[in-house]
């Protein structure tokens, strides 16, 4: 550290908050968490959820009690990652303020309840918000942004896609978290044979789900891998 910096002009007081981008799947729609902020700035305005934190507290403690106090939302149930952090100097009228942003993944994930300082707390479908860059307060809209297209990169890689499912699910509703999140349709035939031929991705429970019309079908749970050998990779219209 440069001591001769300390104390002068270049340097500002600055402060750290937690931001979230947190999504679940509900009706066949990627859905993100906005709550409505009941302070200044920006009082009225969409947001992700997020907040200062606090003192001898965890970037991640802290993210997991803004989640808590601002929707009524569990977040240690939840996969929740760093997704970067951001700190233009004119992002917040109240100073310099770097947010350090998550990104939590959840299934089906209840109705929230805002509390402290969020007026209100609520699932939006994400393709209403996606080049929207004056709907959400402060560089929230850039945040959104990033970690829509970081999900959407895991997935190829990554057994992530297993984080929107619940415990047990079919081969038919893990394609349905593909074809959300990617935006496109995908061949049921070869989706089936690729994940099935990826080791460690998914593994048969040895259960069926009675479905109201039609065969049943076999449930699964997440495998032992995380890295995904080959990838599921993007690209290549419904027959992908």
């Amino acid at each position: 550290m440069n001591d001769r910096l300390e104390g002068s002009a270049e340097v500002e007081p600055s402060w750290v908050t937690v931001d979230l981008a947190i999504f679940t799947v509900r009706s066949d729609r990627l859905m993100v968490l906005l709550i409505d902020r009941g302070r200044e700035p920006y009082l009225g305005r969409a947001a992700l959820p997020g907040g200062y934190v606090r003192k001898g507290e965890t970037l991640r403690a802290g993210a997991l009690r803004e989640l808590r106090e601002e929707a009524g939302i569990d977040g240690s149930r939840l996969h929740l990652e760093q997704l970067g952090a951001y700190g233009d100097p004119p992002r917040d009228p109240r100073g310099r303020v770097v947010t350090v942003a998550y990104l939590a993944l959840g299934p089906d994930l209840p109705v929230p309840v805002g509390g402290t300082d969020a007026e209100r707390a609520y699932w939006t479908p994400v393709s209403e918000l996606l080049g929207a860059t004056d709907h959400l307060a402060f560089d929230h809209a850039d945040i959104l942004a990033d970690a829509v297209e970081e999900v959407r990169r895991k997935l190829e890689y990554t057994a992530i896609a297993t984080a929107f499912c619940g415990e047990f699910f079919a081969l038919s509703e893990l394609r349905t978290i593909y074809e959300v999140v990617w935006g496109q349709p995908l061949d049921p035939s070869n989706f089936r044979r690729k994940v099935l031929s990826t080791k460690g991705f998914v593994r048969p429970t040895g259960e069926q789900r009675l479905p109201p019309t039609g065969r049943p079908a076999a449930l699964y749970a997440r495998g032992d891998a995380w890295l995904l050998s080959p990838p599921l990779l993007r690209g290549g219209g419904p027959n992908a």
